[in-house]
């Protein structure tokens, strides 16, 4: 059949916002399911066009990922950069995924690349930081960025209390000293355990799905074939990284609570200092463990977490809220404890701010 001449065929034109469309989606499926777990096949389904059509809007998934990511990370130093208390809460509501979809699914983007956005949200930080210190500020992000942690639903104006308040305490602690890193622990000798604190900080660093079994054995002086020996599969491997974390948050942490408010924080602060590369993979890695190792893990956190909502619990306040509150402090805690040059007391200082309790004294 003969074509029409070009200057009479219809154009067809992609309707406006899908790009914007796309992105929106494409960032809450990667927070909830993981990178990983999610196919342009699905996106595209969900968007409402067809997989060949989000193809001519971005070439594949790591270009999604990356423009994800910027498009969040523009949208967060807009907000800083307007010096709004009320824009930056207002964000934090509008995308809650974007801290996770920040702190896990964007150490798959390039070296490179990962460097350049850091780089330009600590410039942004280091712009709105003045009189407060930029500790303070990392903290208030880590607090808002705490959203995507949990589904508590609250009416909107009460949430933007919330942050508000929280923005208020965290930034009223104002800077620290920094410090050195806390000592070493001597490298284990048994084969088995060298592997568990190997394991432990590359799937923090750089997530579980990209560390292969040929760099774990290399951390701990083997041939990759070799972790099989020790742990039938991977999953089995982050299963005991995940059960010596909780083993040591039960002895360390849990007999503390019965103590109040500032030694429960006092005693999570200095293990998030010491342990941050295990609470970094408890936060982020937990989905990756099979079905019976991943029902001990969530069973052991809502049972820390409801532990800390009975300590934190105000007068008349409603559940959702402490627990928001809560979420926030392990945030902060964990957040704050990898810049690795905070001291103990500036950790713990930033997690109370976030829980609205006291600073511990000492």
């Amino acid at each position: 059949m003969e074509q029409p001449p070009a200057e009479h065929r219809p154009v067809v034109r992609r309707p406006p916002g899908r790009r914007a469309r796309i992105l929106a989606v494409a960032a809450d499926r990667f927070h909830r399911d993981g990178y990983h777990r999610v196919s342009m096949a699905e996106l595209a389904a969900e968007v409402g066009i067809t997989a060949p059509a989000l193809y001519r809007h971005f070439r594949g998934k790591p270009e999604l990922l990356c423009c994800a990511v910027e498009s969040g990370l523009d949208a967060l130093c807009a907000a800083l950069a307007s010096g709004g208390a009320v824009e930056l809460a207002e964000l934090a509501l509008e995308r809650r995924g974007f801290g996770t979809l920040w702190q896990r699914d964007a150490r798959l983007l390039p070296p490179g690349r990962r460097a350049v956005l850091r780089r330009r949200l600590r410039a942004a930080v280091r712009d709105v930081a003045a009189e407060e210190g930029e500790l303070a500020w990392w903290a208030v992000l880590s607090g808002y960025g705490s959203l995507g942690r949990h589904g508590v639903a609250l009416p909107r104006r009460r949430y933007l209390e919330l942050l508000l308040g929280m923005r208020e305490r965290l930034l009223a602690v104002g800077e620290f000293a920094p410090v050195a890193d806390p000592p070493p622990v001597p490298a284990p000798t048994a084969r088995r355990e060298a592997l568990v604190v190997a394991a432990t900080r590359l799937f923090h660093r750089h997530g579980f799905d990209n560390v292969s079994t040929e760099r774990l054995g290399a951390a701990v002086g083997i041939a990759g074939p070799s972790v099989y020996k020790h742990f039938g599969t991977k999953s089995a491997l982050l299963a005991a990284v995940l059960d010596r974390g909780r083993e040591q948050l039960r002895r360390e942490v849990l007999p503390v609570l019965g103590a109040g408010p500032g030694p429960a924080v006092a005693a999570f602060a200095d293990f998030a200092r010491r342990e941050r590369d295990y609470l970094g993979v408890m936060l982020s890695e937990t989905e990756r463990l099979a079905p019976g190792e991943r029902r001990a893990a969530v069973d052991f956190r809502r049972g820390f977490l409801r532990g800390w909502v009975e300590l934190a619990a105000l007068p008349g306040e409603p559940a959702a809220e402490t627990r928001v509150r809560v979420h926030a402090m392990i945030a902060v805690a964990v957040d704050t404890a990898r810049t690795g040059s905070a001291s103990p007391a500036a950790v713990a200082a930033c997690a109370a701010a976030a829980l609205g309790a006291p600073a511990p004294s000492g």
